[in-house]
């Protein structure tokens, strides 16, 4: 497919584990910081994993006034969050036409607490049903969309993708297409996710996907490591305003980067297991390489989905290797999952972030705890272990890929 028109990124926003701000989230990042803690959100003495990468010190006062707080699940208030960050940092909210600005917003599962809360108060109570009024609104995943919309009145294109762990980079495709084939100006997008909750964690303990490195959180999400053993649950946001160059330029607009091609590909193998041969990943992106025009070798980072679980990290490496042939190599590849957990629904959203500021800093962020390389992966990349390197970034690729075989890789270029 041809680009029509060029796609720019004008606002970036972000509500993570390690940081409530893009300036703050980035220099987390760049120092290596462990997002990784003992939940606080319920008590998880009895669960096989007791920690998770919380947002801290959160208090919705500290943004909403009590009443609309309380029309909003979590991971609505952080999409709402961080889509005030950049859409503050884009400038978007005068002199541009909000007939023509949309919201395309990513979200694995949605109101997961409000669902949960809602069923807890019907058990315990007598059979009669007593559900709030905002239940329903609080729990489907198109709240987040919904409201960044009527906050802010726009009326140009507005849904929510869900596609697991791919949620947001579909979010951020989805966005990428509207704006170049001419059906909106400029777009909020991004993801966001908040299942750090009992059914949430007791949920990925059955399927045995999470870390359960109790006695060190910190260390726990180690990708590409020997000694990984699951992800760590992650919640938050990350937001980006993306718009038409020609409109961006015409209004003065900062531009971060520009949106060059995206790819989408499923596995076809298995609902909650990557295909180990990697193939599904290989094609992804390789689509992505296609649509944005370039050579494997334009690329100089890879923001892996790297999840520190055993048969992912292992799959994505091999399917680097295949497209990148002597180039993987080259490159750096980070995960940053090591350091903000894995946000699910939200992860594309934040990782955008990293490889935007990757560009703009010329530096790498790093995977942190990687002390044992695994020897079935080939340590010979450069995985950035624990430390940021320095590296001119002109063309970095982020990865996400999601329960049910869902592959997304996205583009960005140094403008």
């Amino acid at each position: 497919m041809s680009s029509i028109r060029r796609v720019v990124v004008t606002g970036l926003g972000a509500i993570t584990p390690i940081g409530s701000t893009v300036p703050t989230y980035w220099e987390g990042l760049k120092n290596g910081v462990s997002g990784a803690a003992l939940i606080t959100r319920f008590p998880a003495a009895k669960f096989k994993t007791r920690f998770a990468c919380e947002v801290k010190d959160y208090n919705p006062d500290t943004y909403f006034d009590r009443k609309e707080g309380r029309k909003m699940d979590l991971f609505t208030q952080f999409a709402v969050i961080a889509s005030d960050e950049a859409i503050a940092d884009a400038g978007l909210l005068e002199g541009v036409d909000k007939d023509r600005v949309g919201v395309i917003w990513g979200s694995g599962i949605g109101g997961l607490r409000s669902l949960q809360e809602e069923c807890f108060q019907f058990e315990r109570g007598d059979g009669t049903p007593r559900y709030s009024p905002f239940f329903i609104p609080r729990m489907i995943a198109d709240s987040s969309s919904g409201n960044i919309s009527i906050k802010n009145g726009f009326r140009g294109p507005n849904f929510v993708t869900t596609s697991a762990c791919a949620s947001s980079n579909d979010a951020l495709i989805a966005a990428f297409n509207n704006i170049r084939l001419g059906l909106a100006d400029a777009i909020v997008t991004g993801g966001s996710e908040a299942a750090i909750t009992e059914s949430g964690v007791g949920g990925f303990n059955a399927l045995k996907a999470m870390s359960e490195r109790n006695d060190d959180p910190a260390s726990a999400s180690r990708p590409y490591d020997k000694d990984r053993d699951g992800f760590v649950l992650g919640e938050g946001a990350g937001a980006l305003v993306l718009e038409e160059y020609e409109h961006a330029k015409a209004r003065s607009a900062k531009m971060y980067a520009e949106v060059i091609g995206g790819g989408m590909s499923s596995d076809a193998y298995h609902i909650t297991a990557p295909d180990p041969s990697g193939s599904g990943v290989v094609l992804v992106m390789r689509n992505a390489l296609r649509d944005a025009g370039i050579a494997p070798e334009d690329v100089d980072y890879i923001n892996t989905h790297g999840t520190s679980t055993p048969l992912g990290d292992g799959a994505e490496i091999k399917a680097i290797e295949t497209v990148f042939g002597a180039h993987a190599a080259v490159l750096n590849i980070s995960s940053t999952k090591s350091m903000t957990g894995h946000l699910l629904g939200g992860a594309g959203g934040i990782e955008a972030v990293a490889c935007i500021f990757a560009m703009q800093n010329s530096l790498v962020p790093p995977t942190i705890n990687l002390h044992t390389p695994d020897p079935e992966i080939n340590q010979a990349l450069n995985f950035t272990p624990n430390v940021a390197q320095a590296r001119e970034v002109n063309v970095a690729m982020s990865n996400t890929f999601g329960f049910g075989g869902h592959n997304t890789s996205v583009i960005f270029r140094k403008l």
